[in-house]
């Protein structure tokens, strides 16, 4: 999905008018349907399973499935279900990355896009990969439920080779208003994410680092809303530390500033003309003006 491609799909789908006939002769509403592949997507997302499963075998039990924790998430962007942005997923990590795309995936912004990236330089994420069948869309409820408690959080999902309609009718159908949805429609993210179950959830602090292992399977309630809860609380021990890393960073002196051991107490001299004023041990030279 890259920009110079954005437009013209854009323009494309603007210029679509009920019952207008497009070049192959079928219409966008009345007259001769369109072709739809709504019965091809349970075919799909059978044989995305299939692959999962295959994968997880091969992978073996010692492999972690999901980004390991302490690892960086691959960037990626992906046309956003609500929109008229069409495209693969871009996962290129720099210009000119072969088939990954064009454009490196953090640089696609926008409106209509939902950017990895983006989301992770705000704040924590919640992440879910699924299929749009069976009971696997069920996370997408409590990822709802969840927002409200957890403003601080970002929650998005990304359905692996989804299709747009079907997916705007499960989101009206899940109430989704709280959780960024967006669509793969060739399944990259499947592998750059070692996805094994469907769905599969992932916990990112902020700056793209995983928290804690992936959530494979549906979740409790109870068991997804401990885990958000560790992800701020992760969050807020992270941003701790590194508050209190750079403020003892601010207070390292110099070596002429540093007091001596000698007949004089200490010397800080700031700016060309200093006021003395006597110590026990000596003379410090104290507000300095220039």
């Amino acid at each position: 999905m890259n920009r110079s491609e954005s437009e013209p799909v854009r323009a494309q789908t603007a210029r679509s008018q009920p019952g207008r006939e497009d070049a192959g002769g079928a219409t966008e509403r009345g007259g001769a349907p369109r072709r739809s592949y709504g019965r091809y997507l349970g075919v799909l997302a059978v044989a995305i399973l299939a692959v999962v499963a295959i994968n997880s075998e091969l992978r073996g039990s010692d492999e972690v499935a999901g980004v390991a924790p302490g690892h960086t998430v691959p960037p990626f962007a992906v046309p956003l279900a609500r929109g008229t942005l069409t495209g693969a997923a871009d996962v290129a990590t720099h210009a000119n990355d072969g088939a990954a795309g064009r454009v490196p995936a953090c640089a696609e912004r926008g409106a209509q896009i939902l950017n990895m990236c983006e989301l992770y330089e705000r704040g924590p994420v919640v992440l879910a990969l699924f299929i749009d069948t069976g009971s696997c869309p069920q996370v997408l409820d409590e990822m709802q439920a969840l927002a409200a408690r957890f403003p601080q959080v970002g929650f998005a999902a990304v359905a692996l080779k989804g299709e747009r309609g079907p997916l705007l009718a499960l989101m009206r159908a899940h109430g989704l208003t709280r959780v960024q949805v967006g669509f793969d429609e060739e399944g990259a993210l499947a592998g750059l994410y070692k996805l094994a179950t469907c769905p599969q959830v992932s916990f990112v602090l902020p700056g793209g680092v995983v928290q804690s292992p992936a959530l494979l399977s549906t979740p409790s309630p109870t068991t997804l809303r401990a885990r958000v809860a560790a992800l701020v609380a992760a969050s807020r021990a992270r941003e701790s530390r590194m508050h209190a890393s750079t403020a003892s960073v601010s207070r390292v002196r110099e070596p002429w500033e540093r007091a001596s051991t000698g007949g004089v107490t200490g010397v800080v001299v700031v700016g060309a003309r200093s006021r003395q004023r006597a110590s026990g041990r000596g003379v410090v030279m104290i507000e300095g003006r220039t």
